[in-house]
């Protein structure tokens, strides 16, 4: 496996700058939230390294990257193309960098829909994508705070949050979004 150094140069080698920008915000945000509620810091660190790995692939490069490990494309994906890169980063985690952990791929594989019944690796991940420092947009700071008193409380308002705005742009909202908004309430019941 690769060392977070060496992963460290491939991201600087293969993204832009303001994306390793928030990668790296994202990495330690999902540290500090690993040590807050009793998660692995070594996995969180690197699901967050990988998360963005393929942001800037292009979109037929991901279907064939996803494709060509074995992983089914559904109709719904090919509609919504820009939330694969999640799973290709996983792929590129696993394949390229040889980061062989279930927990740390599902982290950065669902950190764009999120899923039902999520880990608390892939609560993590999700969130810290959504609050990491450079992130600026209108109820941001809110949901920093909510994060540190509730995460499952904060997860909701980050699902809230993207289903507005997926709605206001007039796009489809991904079938593993309502899902894992409707588990985390039932559960909060």
């Amino acid at each position: 496996m690769w060392s977070e150094e060496q992963i460290d140069e491939y991201l600087k080698e293969n993204i832009h700058e303001s994306r390793y920008i928030h990668i790296i915000g994202v990495v330690e945000t999902s540290e500090n939230l690993a040590e807050i509620y009793g998660g692995d810091i070594r996995k969180a660190r690197l699901s967050a390294y990988i998360h963005d790995a393929a942001k800037y692939i292009p979109k037929d490069k991901i279907i064939s990257i996803i494709t060509d490990n074995g992983y089914e494309i559904t109709e719904e994906d090919r509609d919504m193309p820009h939330l694969l890169h999640g799973l290709a980063g996983a792929i590129i985690g696993k394949n390229v960098m040889g980061i062989d952990d279930e927990e740390v791929f599902n982290a950065a594989r669902y950190h764009t829909t999120g899923r039902e019944n999520m880990s608390l690796l892939e609560k993590i991940i999700f969130i810290a994508d959504f609050i990491e420092p450079s992130r600026d947009y209108p109820g941001v700071e809110y949901l920093r705070e909510l994060t540190l008193k509730d995460l499952d409380k904060a997860l909701i308002q980050a699902f809230d949050n993207t289903v507005k705005y997926v709605i206001e742009k007039g796009l489809m909202i991904h079938t593993d979004t309502i899902k894992s908004r409707n588990y985390l309430l039932k559960q909060k019941r």
